[in-house]
């Protein structure tokens, strides 16, 4: 056994610690049938807990809400922090997931200040539709991720596009949802990483790949190829956090295995990561997220699991919740 393989039995611990067998239900749902809401991020700040997700009106584009909760369960959205633009490379497409919170699980969930800011990454693009190609990564900060007003969006941006000139075959159409950790022990050199999936040219297909970053403006590809493969279908949405001595990556599949839903892979060094074969974390199995239950967003708060989705079904597009212990009463 290699000194990077995870055991079964390692595998079946992080399933017993993370899995959500109860579905609370829908937490966040758009007023009309035009709006479709996506990509659940949360995180604390100050006394509050608040949540990122994605708007998307007559498909014409994604722009990224901010939402706040006291419970976790109870959401009441707060307005836009990534708006549309006008006439930049991002100005038709915006989603964006919290960066550099508190991966530990269990821990705070709070987000964490790098050069007096707190960050997102985004997807972006010029191209109206949904999720039009090309996309590519870029980044934003605020002083206040508590209030619902633009977030800063980086000068340079995109920091990451598929038109780079390292970038790798299974990324070089379009570049999707990723998630950046503060690694304080630079175990790869660096003190940022992200994960994101991307797409190949030609058929479809998504797998997830990692970069690294010293400054969070810069950042290299890292390794020949990417992490997470499953070969057909997609692979994406990727969140990590930390269990004990292992990494977990929370991310969605789709095509693979039917319909679409969440699973995990576990990794000791940040590379070589162990995907969960059995399982699913969430899957379809209600009328509201009959077709889709996928996009996670996991967190563990005074001892209950709390795995946020994206569940599409007969009330559209829509985030919503499952957890370990049976909330709903």
């Amino acid at each position: 056994m290699a000194a990077t393989d995870i055991s079964d039995a390692e595998m079946e611990r992080v399933f017993d610690e993370t899995k959500t067998p109860f579905k609370y239900g829908i937490v966040l749902k758009p007023t009309d049938d035009k709006t479709f809401y996506d990509c659940p991020s949360v995180f604390r700040f100050g006394s509050r807990w608040y949540m990122l997700f994605v708007q998307i009106t007559d498909k014409i584009g994604y722009e990224t809400m901010l939402a706040v909760s006291d419970d976790l369960l109870k959401w009441e959205p707060l307005g836009k922090v990534l708006p549309f633009a006008k006439d930049t490379w991002d100005c038709w497409q915006a989603d964006g997931g919290i960066a550099l919170q508190d991966f530990t699980w269990g821990g705070s969930a709070e987000l964490q200040s790098f050069d007096g800011k707190y960050w997102l990454s985004y997807l972006g693009g010029h191209q109206q539709g949904y999720e039009t190609d090309p996309l590519s990564i870029g980044l934003a900060y605020t002083e206040h991720p508590d209030k619902a007003e633009p977030w800063t969006r980086l000068p340079n941006n995109p920091v990451m596009q598929p038109s780079d000139a390292d970038v790798r075959p299974f990324e070089a159409k379009t570049l999707y949802k990723s998630n950046i950790i503060w690694d304080k022990a630079e175990t790869l050199g660096a003190p940022f990483v992200m994960y994101y999936n991307g797409k190949q040219v030609g058929r479809g297909w998504e797998r997830i790949g990692m970069a690294l970053s010293h400054d969070m403006i810069h950042w290299k590809r890292y390794g020949d190829g990417p992490v997470v493969d499953n070969i057909t279908g997609i692979s994406g949405d990727p969140q990590i956090t930390r269990i004990g001595d292992l990494w977990v990556m929370f991310y969605f599949g789709h095509v693979w295995k039917p319909k679409a839903f969440d699973t995990f892979a576990v990794s000791r060094d940040l590379v070589n990561w162990t995907k969960w074969q059995g399982q699913h974390l969430v899957e379809p199995s209600e009328p509201w997220d009959k077709t889709f239950a996928h996009k996670p967003w996991v967190i563990k708060h005074d001892g209950v699991v709390y795995h946020y989705y994206c569940a599409v079904g007969e009330q559209g597009r829509v985030v919503a919740l499952a957890t370990s212990k049976d909330l709903r009463a």
